[in-house]
């Protein structure tokens, strides 16, 4: 069984969610920052009412 708490996790500079460590991203973790392409395309300012 695979347990999912232990994945790291950052906050998204946009809407100021939290998201976890993806496989897809196993490779390029360090560059992530943001936790969806849609807010990869908002990327000016802070959280998002």
């Amino acid at each position: 069984m695979h347990r999912k708490a232990h994945l790291p996790t950052r906050t998204c500079p946009v809407c100021g969610r939290p998201f976890a460590w993806r496989r897809k991203w196993a490779r390029v973790w360090d560059q992530v920052r943001y936790c969806s392409e849609r807010c990869r395309r908002r990327r000016t300012g802070g959280p998002v009412a």
